[in-house]
């Protein structure tokens, strides 16, 4: 679904219903369909690449796959010739954005926002063509609005219509404090979509009043207004909260190779079909045909999870690295053998025994004496390849002795004393 090669005055795009098929997969919602395909008809008979809008404020540095699912999206526009623009909210960032929020979010100072959005250009650049892709600093516009351009640009759009969001409506509601500015947050997100006469803006579907507001102002200043396109929310690793760090079902999109090839290899068989909506560039037609095939039984379910996780592993660090994790992942997981880096632990030596629970924590492996003795107990320790089944066993710590510690599935370390 890549654009041909046209002239260099008027390149040529591939059929609006071809492209539209391509783009809805895996979206929430289309606002308005019709209008996306007259954009795209517009597009193919003028060869105008449409300008495709989405907002990221930079209020922390890592991203995890459930941000990859817009940026993909991205590409797939990138991939069928219109022009992306990454919008940095160096300006929205110190207000904070209110999007789900249940209190004020705090605001981030402007150097953490720029520390943070280089660290989001690097990352985004893993999924998006870097020399296809416009970054912006949405201050280059709003900043020059001053204080008599916020007031008329505040006249646009009423309390009424501002509280008819969820959260703001959920936090008058319950007596909650909301401070003036955050008002002003979607309002200055609609402005950037003014600011660059948007065709199509995206985010996620905690993002529909934004991105509906955004609609709204350009039509308040005379302009055709965007579609608005909603991707959802990814599911983590338990297949039940959306992906977060803090809850502990995420993928980091910087973490090693192996880790992302073993978090995919441990989704469920349904939650795998989601990910591969989602966070590959496949088809719906050519997702569909491997369903097919696991169903009949013409493709194992397992074989299906390997070339996602590969596909994964490939996005982040390479066709080659992908191999790597997927050899190493049979190697451990499937053969049960070591993988081939483990960390080491150097620890002195002493003619006292240690506790396991204890040395768990000392090494990394658990957060707590208590925690070490339930992983115990649950049969998730393996010591020197033996199952460890009491929780107050000790090992030797003199000179020289070594011990290959596993807990649960993906986790290692060797331990010397010394």
């Amino acid at each position: 679904m890549v654009v041909t090669k046209g002239s260099r005055a008027r390149p040529r795009f591939a059929k609006a219903e071809e492209q539209f098929e391509y783009l809805r997969k895996g979206a929430v919602d289309i606002i308005r369909a019709e209008e996306l395909l007259a954009k795209l008809e517009r597009s193919r008979v003028t060869g105008k690449p449409l300008t495709v809008k989405v907002g990221f404020d930079p209020s922390a540095p890592d991203l995890h796959l459930g941000h990859t699912v817009v940026l993909r999206k991205m590409k797939h526009f990138q991939d069928l010739g219109h022009r992306v623009v990454f919008v940095i909210g160096d300006f929205t960032g110190m207000i904070g954005d209110p999007s789900g929020q249940s209190k004020t979010r705090p605001a981030l100072t402007r150097a953490e926002v720029r520390e943070n959005a280089e660290s989001y250009k690097k990352q985004a650049f893993k999924i998006l063509h870097r020399k296809k892709t416009v970054i912006e600093f949405n201050s280059r516009w709003l900043g020059k609005l001053g204080a008599a351009g916020f007031i008329r640009l505040a006249s646009k759009y009423t309390v009424a219509r501002i509280l008819e969001r969820d959260d703001f409506a959920r936090r008058y509601r319950d007596n909650q404090p909301i401070g003036l500015h955050e008002f002003l947050y979607p309002l200055a997100q609609g402005y950037d979509s003014v600011a660059l006469e948007a065709d199509v803006e995206m985010g996620g579907t905690d993002q529909t009043f934004n991105l509906l507001v955004g609609r709204d102002l350009m039509r308040e200043f005379g302009l055709e207004a965007q579609v608005v396109l909603t991707m959802p929310l990814l599911e983590g690793l338990d297949g039940v909260e959306k992906m977060s760090k803090s809850l502990g079902n995420a993928i980091g999109i910087t973490e090693p190779a192996r880790d992302i090839f073993g978090k995919a290899m441990s989704l469920s068989d349904d939650l795998m079909w989601r990910y591969y909506e989602l966070c590959t560039d496949l088809t719906s037609e050519e997702i569909e045909t491997l369903r097919r095939r696991v169903k009949s039984g013409d493709l194992h379910p397992k074989q299906a999870k390997v070339d996602l996780a590969r596909r994964l592993v490939a996005d982040f660090h390479g066709a080659v690295a992908a191999g790597e994790a997927a050899a190493e992942f049979e190697r451990v997981f499937a053969r049960k053998e070591t993988p081939d880096e483990v960390r080491e632990v150097r620890l002195p030596s002493g003619p006292e025994p240690v506790w396991v629970p204890k040395l768990l924590v000392t090494v990394g492996l658990a957060k707590s004496n208590g925690e070490a003795r339930r992983l115990i107990e649950q049969g998730g320790v393996s010591i020197d390849g033996a199952r460890l089944a009491d929780a107050t066993a000790s090992l030797p710590a003199t000179a020289a002795a070594a011990h290959l510690i596993k807990v649960g599935k993906r986790h290692f370390v060797r331990v010397l004393f010394h």
